[in-house]
């Protein structure tokens, strides 16, 4: 795929397709890492961690903490 080089103020800006994107899983306001490697220049999307706030949107807005989760019969001196 080619992609032209533009003007963009007093920098350069190149416009990547939607379809791009989406195949590398980047989204609109995602961070991205730039690196020059051997003359080519990568872009990574940067781990970034998500507020509690952010993960409860995923599950309507609500963290469900009420439930009691039995993970395993005590093993040694532990008290229930």
């Amino acid at each position: 795929m080619q992609l032209q080089l533009k003007p963009w103020g007093n920098s350069q800006g190149v416009r990547l397709p939607r379809e791009l994107l989406s195949s590398a899983g980047i989204k609109p306001d995602d961070i991205l890492t730039a690196e020059v490697q051997d003359g080519a220049i990568i872009l990574k999307k940067e781990f970034r961690h998500r507020t509690l706030r952010q993960r409860a949107e995923a599950y309507g807005g609500r963290l469900n903490l009420s439930e009691e989760v039995v993970w395993d019969e005590p093993k040694g001196n532990e008290v229930w």
